[in-house]
């Protein structure tokens, strides 16, 4: 008899995964960066928290939406092929099987054992097999437009909060120390986070965005110094 393969592969993971590592470390940077230009611009801390809050609520609408729409067209072009091959199957069933036996007569079978792949997946489930082996679309690479969404709404808003939470702690002076420093370590924590579900080496990842994330919020001080010093 045989049994269900259960290996676990980290592709699997990287539909929900990109928006969530995206959502959160935008919502981290983002929201860090604007806090840090407000308070290098000598604004009081009301107007902080103020700008703060506005800004991770906008940005979490923007995030969702953008992920929205991004993989709804996906999500549509993938339909779209779908509609297409399922008129091809049937209005064509040979040259459909043909397709099929060169695909994996490509990848290294002989023509016999080809054309018997060929027949048995058709029978099965003819358009599966052209989903995944002519366009390359599996279950769990399909696109999912509300997972998408909600995912990187969620990871923005948590992302958001830690910034937040530190705003709301400490004055607006202690803020331009401290905001870097817990965003820098956040970020760092979140990118090796990152790299290990995706098998990638930590510490790259966890370099690449915190010099990132060093670099935006170093913009962010100097236009929110000059602005201060041009109103003041």
């Amino acid at each position: 008899m045989l049994q269900r393969h259960r290996e676990r592969h980290r592709s699997r993971r990287v539909g929900w995964l990109r928006a969530a590592v995206l959502g959160a470390n935008d919502g981290i940077l983002s929201t860090a960066s604007l806090l840090v230009g407000v308070a290098a611009a000598d604004a009081s801390h009301s107007s902080l928290l103020t700008a703060g809050i506005a800004g991770a609520v906008a940005g979490a609408m923007s995030m969702a939406a953008g992920e929205y729409v991004s993989v709804s067209s996906q999500a549509d072009t993938e339909q779209a092929d779908l509609a297409r091959e399922r008129r091809e199957l049937e209005t064509d069933d040979a040259g459909e099987r043909r397709e099929l036996m060169a695909i994996y007569m490509s990848r290294g079978l002989s023509q016999e054992l080809a054309k018997q792949v060929s027949d048995e997946l058709t029978a099965h489930d003819a358009l599966a097999a052209h989903a995944r082996d002519e366009l390359g679309i599996t279950d769990f690479s399909i696109a999912r437009p509300l997972q998408a969404a909600a995912a990187s709404a969620a990871s923005f808003a948590v992302g958001a909060a830690l910034p937040l939470v530190v705003a709301t702690l400490v004055a607006v002076q202690g803020a331009l120390i401290a905001i870097p420093v817990t965003t820098l370590l956040s970020l760092a924590v979140l990118g090796g986070l990152a790299a290990r579900a995706g098998g990638a080496p930590i510490a790259i990842g966890a370099l690449r965005v915190t010099f990132w994330g060093a670099l935006a919020m170093a913009a962010t001080a100097a236009i929110g110094e000059l602005f201060g010093t041009v109103v003041s």
